[in-house]
């Protein structure tokens, strides 16, 4: 049992070690190795989390073509615990990290934190610094300078292209390139009456006259009124009949009603009996 132990191995006096055979790895070899996850994550297929410190059972390689101030980048493989799913991971040793390349996003990224605050922090600088304030100031004025020539030289270009007008880039070719032009534009405006000919017509070889704009429809209720038919139709207007005016006027003459007082009377003396009794 102590023979494990030693760390001097025996070997015997015909070792020789040149004829040992050596094994011609591959450079894209993958290595299996034992890791916890680096960061938290997503999956991207399931969108099951896996946390920061979660061990797996990964392949390791390195990234051909990708270094860092000679420095080797490596990239692990490991499988979505749900839905086992490849997620492919490689190390950053710019920011001393790790970035998440397939199958997965990162929940979250401490570089982008540290950049938003370089960002603020040239404020800072500027209120301590009065010569970088006026350095950051003389620079934005250049900028600007530069962009306002620009918009000055597109702006004179426009103009002068606006001012260009057809006869005086006609006149300035001679007669001959002149002639070919105008039998050109001759020939152009030919083709273009044969093709509003040729759309102009029917299937029989009509020409279908163009509408004139000028004239109005008519009204499609004139029209009926005007056939024959509509004459023949009965018409369901409300008919007043007048009334005969007679010559001789008509003269009414109101009685005036005749007040009781013969009734009264009789009431009045039929009240004194009754006392008297």
């Amino acid at each position: 049992m102590s023979e494990r132990k030693v760390l001097n191995k025996y070997f015997p006096p015909n070792f020789d070690p040149s004829q040992i055979p050596r094994q011609r790895k591959p450079k894209d070899l993958q290595h299996k190795v034992r890791l916890m996850a680096p960061f938290s994550m997503r999956c991207e297929s399931c969108g099951e989390y896996i946390y920061k410190g979660k061990k797996f059972n990964a392949r390791k390689e390195t990234v051909d073509g990708e270094m860092y101030l000679n420095i080797k980048i490596f990239r692990f493989y490991i499988r979505c615990p749900r839905c086992s799913a490849e997620i492919t991971f490689k190390t950053d040793p710019k920011n001393t990290d790790y970035v998440a390349e397939n199958g997965a996003s990162r929940n979250f990224e401490p570089w982008r934190g540290e950049e938003d605050d370089k960002d603020g922090s040239g404020s800072e600088e500027e209120a301590d610094d009065p010569m970088k304030a006026l350095e950051n100031r003389t620079l934005d004025s250049k900028r600007e300078m530069e962009i306002m020539d620009a918009l000055d030289e597109i702006r004179t270009r426009n103009a002068r292209s606006e001012r260009v007008d057809v006869d005086e880039v006609m006149n300035r070719f001679s007669s001959e390139d002149q002639t070919i032009i105008s039998e050109r534009m001759r020939a152009e405006e030919a083709e273009d009456d044969e093709a509003a000919k040729q759309i102009f017509q029917s299937a029989d070889g009509v020409q279908v006259r163009k509408l004139d704009e000028t004239v109005k429809e008519p009204d499609a209720i004139s029209l009926v009124n005007k056939s024959r038919a509509a004459e023949e139709l009965p018409s369901f207007k409300n008919i007043v009949k007048k009334r005969k005016n007679n010559s001789q006027p008509i003269v009414t003459i109101k009685k005036k009603k005749e007040e009781p007082k013969a009734a009264a009377l009789s009431l009045l003396s039929n009240y004194s009996d009754s006392d008297s009794e």
